[in-house]
């Protein structure tokens, strides 16, 4: 088992590294909003401010690191990059599926990296599946002791279980189960799926059983279906998978519909995110943590220094945004009427 974890889980980041696996002609929806240049933004760039709370802890700004790997040795390397930088940036860091934890001696230490990120936000993370088969709020609470978490994320992901070979695909009657969870542990539970996005009817079910925060994760980024597929060996599935390259919710959508759902809760805004302008633009439209992955993928596999720099670059393409439009602060940059939404303008001339 312990081979056959840490294979699949490498298999995952050398696809995502060197394949194409993002959807077929699928986007995040952002690129359909704009924003409208002020010449007189009337601040000073040194006062724009950008930093915020989550999970009941200060962030320098709105962004995590999104749940991306664990349970290998190439992963250890890769979370503890990640967790350093994190730290150093004051980011909040998601491990990935720490089912491995649970089920492994082998590469338990690409789980355990709050000793590299004391101070920020620390999310461990499981398959929602796994409910149906065998784990339950003891298992969750262990997770979140062993790992020294804030919070615990449930992921979705019922089409990559049903492209990945020997996928988990019984999703019968989940929601008790995560009620259960929800409302047994000590941490705040949230809910996210891997790429193919969260609507508001869902995620009014999920918060009605308890959950804390909404990870939208919608489609635009990676697909997790294409990446299955490119590991199966099965050639009926890797066949049929062609079918759902451009599935999905894209991201833009998920966050109108969740925050349309559920005002007040939590949303973060992950799948597809690239760029500190992307970011600004999720944060208008009602996100409230900006997720990134992929693209800082590549940078951890290097070193600590290398994701702070790709870090900071977004941080810059973040205020730089807010610079243009004249947006001090975050709650400015959420108001803002100089935004274009698929050509319409909320900005009165």
């Amino acid at each position: 088992m312990d081979e056959g974890i840490n294979k699949r889980k490498t298999e995952h980041i050398r696809l995502c590294l060197t394949d194409n696996v993002e959807g077929v002609n699928k986007a995040t929806g952002l690129e359909g909003i704009s924003f409208i240049h002020n010449a007189l933004p009337e601040i000073n760039f040194a006062d724009i401010e950008t930093s915020t709370r989550f999970l009941d802890k200060p962030l320098n700004a709105p962004f995590l690191v999104s749940s991306m790997t664990g349970g290998s040795e190439l992963a250890a390397k890769i979370n503890q990059n990640l967790a350093k930088a994190a730290e150093e940036k004051k980011w909040a860091v998601a491990l990935g599926s720490t089912r491995a934890l649970l089920e492994s001696d082998a590469h338990q230490e690409s789980f355990l990296i709050r000793k590299h990120a004391p101070s920020v936000p620390l999310i461990a993370n499981i398959g929602a599946v796994q409910l149906n088969y065998g784990y339950g709020a003891e298992e969750c609470q262990r997770i979140v002791d062993l790992t020294g978490a804030d919070s615990i994320v449930l992921h979705f992901n019922p089409l990559q279980e049903a492209v990945q070979d020997g996928g988990d695909l019984n999703f019968e009657n989940l929601l008790p189960k995560i009620e259960k969870v929800c409302s047994t542990l000590n941490v705040p539970v949230g809910a996210k799926e891997v790429g193919f996005g969260i609507d508001g009817t869902i995620a009014k079910k999920l918060y009605d059983a308890g959950i804390s925060y909404i990870d939208v994760a919608g489609a635009g980024g990676t697909s997790w279906s294409q990446v299955e597929k490119l590991r199966s060996n099965d050639p009926l599935k890797k066949a049929a998978a062609e079918a759902f390259n451009n599935w999905g919710i894209p991201t833009k959508d998920c966050i109108v519909s969740v925050k349309s759902a559920l005002e007040d809760v939590p949303v973060v805004s992950s799948g597809g995110m690239k760029t500190g302008m992307d970011a600004a633009k999720a944060l208008t439209i009602g996100a409230d943590v900006i997720g990134f992955a992929r693209k800082l993928l590549e940078a951890a596999t290097e070193s600590e220094a290398a994701v702070i720099e790709t870090m900071d670059q977004i941080e810059l393409e973040l205020k730089m945004t807010m610079f243009g439009i004249g947006a001090r602060t975050l709650d400015d940059l959420k108001n803002t009427k100089r935004v274009s939404i698929m050509g319409q303008s909320l900005l009165e001339y």
